[in-house]
């Protein structure tokens, strides 16, 4: 897998490509994001890259979250030291509010800790996939959650008009079957949008645009990378 970039969906709107045609986009403030750790077969058993996006305030992060990024001078690090352990190299930034890693083969890109990443990273791709995570609906019944068209709304139907029906057998097998569609909890699952084109990337202001929509609120994380399924 290679290296993507962390950011923030803004909202969504449309511009003109080069043939003048309407092209609805999604705004994405993807960066600067930060690396935080650069993992390796040696020390931690796999080769990845962990990068950071979006300040936390300091008095908001628990100790362990800020000396995750800083060089915090603790009882343990001192004798750490004291014994002759290398240190492990720190990012010397604020603590981040969203982190993830990308695994990776190539001596994860040349990045070292505490290099600043923005959209150019992404410059020669036509196609990326974004991942984030669903609004949450809450505990919704059939008809929103899995689009049922509901029971009839004639003459002597009452108060069915939304139910999902039946939702088993008689005598055999006795018992409703696993996976039954059937009111719950909806959204708020991991979602990935797949091969969106990759529009316009502006570097100065670290934002991206990408066709089509993007799961999520405005305002929610995502996670942008290298198309899986078109690698051009």
């Amino acid at each position: 897998m290679s290296i993507g970039l962390l950011g923030r969906k803004i909202g969504m709107t449309q511009v003109y490509d080069a043939d003048g045609v309407i092209v609805p986009v999604t705004v994405i403030e993807a960066g600067p994001c930060v690396v935080l750790q650069v993992r390796s077969m040696d020390r931690d058993g796999y080769d990845a890259v962990q990068i950071g996006f979006g300040d936390r305030a300091r008095a908001k992060a628990s100790r362990s979250v800020r000396g995750h990024v800083a060089v915090l001078g603790g009882r343990r690090q001192l004798s750490r030291s004291m014994a002759g352990v290398a240190a492990i190299s720190k990012a010397e930034c604020e603590p981040k509010r969203f982190v993830r890693e990308f695994r990776c083969q190539d001596a994860a890109h040349g990045l070292v800790v505490g290099q600043v990443i923005g959209p150019t990273l992404l410059e020669g791709l036509k196609f990326v996939d974004v991942i984030g995570v669903s609004r949450g609906r809450g505990f919704t019944g059939v008809m929103r959650r899995h689009n049922f068209a509901g029971m009839p709304a004639s003459h002597g139907a009452k108060r069915v008009h939304r139910r999902g029906g039946s939702i088993g057998q008689s005598a055999d097998p006795s018992r409703v079957l696993a996976g039954t569609k059937m009111p719950g909890h909806y959204g708020c699952e991991r979602v990935t949008s797949k091969n969106l084109r990759l529009v316009r990337i502006d570097g100065e202001s670290n934002v991206l645009l990408v066709r089509g929509a993007v799961p999520g609120p405005t305002g929610g994380f995502v996670v942008v990378r290298r198309s899986v399924k078109n690698r051009i």
